[in-house]
């Protein structure tokens, strides 16, 4: 047990790294209008600091990371990390998750470099709607973006998405009839508030009606779906169906207790926790010219704190999403 947490250690070995601030969309849970504060380049880690911070925490026993944004296929050169960090000693698995704008023309190049694994952010699945929830008319490319990460191989493919009352309600039905026909996980993540300016926390809607909803037109869901990552998702199935289901009940239900990841964001910082005010400066620390040593110093100081800032469903810290990293 951990004396300044009070609950069991959990082996950190994922790592979440934002590669840029910035994005195509401005989905109202995330990036509302008005949210235009953009980083300058030379605050963003550049891919050989990225590389290095992974490279290190590797030797720690980091063995997923996953690239996030903002956006991360806006970053130019984005494969070329992908390359980096897939050849890197000790990562087993390496993930983006996107808005899926891109990625009908970059899935293949992806895979390629040697990505494993895409997540698409898609909360509707009828495109006035979609326009509404993001402020863009892209689901059409969107869609095309998922069937050609499929055709890469880029498995599985999961689609997330996050439902508000009143917005986005009334796509639950079409958002988990995805998962019949296509072999994709369709995901429903419960909404958490960010800064004041997005929708406010009552607007989220429990996992447990949402899986009543779909009970209801599809019929019972299996619970006999495994195999889909270690993360705190659990996986059901409609009968008959190429895909699954995913439920991530971060409101209606705790898990921050057995929490494995750290979160590095676009400006260099690590953060041990989502919603913690406490962040360690890497990008001051690389461009001060530490050498590997000192760097690993850090790192295991971070680890060896990391759940002394674990803030077990505490949502009072304002935060923006994109420039943390989803």
């Amino acid at each position: 047990m951990n004396a300044d947490s009070g609950f069991e250690m959990i082996r950190v070995e994922y790592l979440r790294v934002s590669v840029t601030d910035r994005c195509n969309l401005r989905c109202v849970f995330c990036r509302p209008a008005g949210d235009c504060d953009f980083l300058q380049r030379q605050e963003i880690l550049r891919f050989d600091e990225i590389h290095r911070i992974v490279r290190l925490l590797a030797e720690y026993g980091v063995r997923r990371v996953r690239l996030t944004g903002g956006e991360p296929l806006m970053r130019r050169n984005i494969a070329s990390l992908v390359r980096r960090l897939a050849a890197t000693q000790g990562v087993e698995d390496l993930a983006i998750t996107t808005n899926g704008v891109l990625l009908e023309r970059m899935a293949a190049e992806l895979k390629a470099a040697g990505l494993n694994r895409v997540n698409v952010g898609l909360s509707s699945a009828q495109r006035q709607n979609y326009r509404d929830v993001t402020g863009f008319d892209f689901l059409p490319q969107v869609i095309r973006g998922v069937n050609k990460a499929i055709e890469a191989g880029l498995m599985p493919v999961k689609v997330n998405a996050v439902l508000l009352k009143g917005l986005n309600d009334d796509q639950i039905i079409a958002l988990a009839g995805m998962s019949i026909e296509m072999p994709a996980v369709v995901r429903f993540i419960e909404y958490c508030p960010t800064t004041g300016h997005t929708r406010p926390a009552t607007d989220y809607i429990p996992n447990s009606v949402v899986r009543r909803i779909i009970e209801r037109r599809f019929g019972t869901l299996s619970d006999t779906v495994i195999g889909y990552g270690g993360g705190p998702a659990s996986y059901l199935r409609i009968a008959g169906s190429a895909g699954a289901i995913g439920f991530i009940n971060c409101r209606s239900s705790c898990f921050c207790h057995t929490c494995n990841r750290l979160r590095l964001t676009s400006d260099g910082r690590i953060k041990p926790c989502l919603y913690s005010a406490v962040s360690y400066d890497m990008r001051g620390l690389l461009r001060g010219h530490a050498d590997d040593e000192q760097v690993r110093g850090v790192l295991g100081k971070i680890l060896d704190e990391k759940h002394r800032y674990t803030k077990l469903n505490s949502f009072s810290e304002e935060f923006c999403m994109r420039k943390i990293g989803g």
